[in-house]
């Protein structure tokens, strides 16, 4: 019998220590906003996004005349073009270009994956192709949330849930994570109505005071895009729909 692919979520990087496999696939999540983010300006036609972690790095690019798409706490930066609401990726902004960008959460997560066979960018908007990608792949997937600095989150956790439901559909996979189970048994509470149940969430408080909650029903529809963001060269790139990652390089 062939082996079996194991599938592990990890709630915070702070944990990723615990999980770290340098021959799986991390998919990273950070559902409101930065991942969602990504896999909209990818879709909307962005050629590469370059994730950073530090302000002042990000900064140091905005002097080297880079778009910059930079937030902490939902604010965006004094010295950024844009923050990081998916609706702020339009066609007309993002396309063809490449874009640095650095937030809360997400980039500092990508970043600390780097090391792994493969870092994939992961999203309600492009779970299902994602899990199809992930199965043609053929390797154990660890699910990375980004959290809330360092901390536990709902909305990256609900969707650790969903994928792993996904993968664990196929039979070249299995799990015996407990927290991989924990974030399918969240999911499974909320699958019927996952917006009233991330009503709870830290995050949609923080986003409503901020007057950003717009794009809460956008970041949990499923099925709204094919693109799968990879890290590769220091790069966000986009794989070709159906291509075979292995072989990608960047433009």
């Amino acid at each position: 019998m062939p082996e079996l692919n194991k599938i592990e979520v990890c709630f915070t990087p702070e944990l990723f220590k615990f999980h770290e496999n340098p021959e799986a696939v991390v998919v990273v999540s950070d559902i409101l906003r930065a991942t969602t983010a990504i896999c909209t300006a990818f879709e909307n036609g962005v050629q590469k996004l370059i994730p950073i972690a530090e302000i002042q790095e990000a900064r140091s690019y905005k002097d080297k005349g880079f778009m910059v798409a930079a937030e902490r706490d939902g604010k965006v930066l004094d010295f950024a073009d844009f923050g990081n609401s998916p609706f702020n990726f339009t066609p007309e902004r993002v396309s063809g270009k490449t874009i640095v960008y650095s937030t809360t959460n997400g980039t500092q997560a990508i970043q600390l994956a780097r090391n792994c066979f493969k870092v994939a960018i992961g999203a309600f908007i492009n779970i299902i192709a994602l899990s199809e990608w992930l199965v043609s792949v053929n390797r154990d997937v660890i699910v990375l949330c980004a959290g809330w600095k360092g901390k536990f989150n709902l909305e990256d956790s609900l969707f650790a849930g969903a994928l792993a439901h996904r993968l664990l559909d196929h039979a070249a996979y299995y799990t015996d994570c407990d927290s991989t189970h924990a974030a399918m048994d969240l999911w499974e509470l909320a699958s019927e109505n996952p917006l009233g149940y991330i009503e709870k969430a830290a995050q949609r408080d923080r986003l409503r005071k901020l007057g950003l909650d717009d794009v809460l029903a956008y970041c949990f529809t499923e099925n709204i895009t094919r693109v799968i963001p990879v890290f590769q060269d220091h790069f966000l790139i986009s794989l070709p729909e159906h291509g075979d990652e292995s072989s990608q390089k960047l433009p």
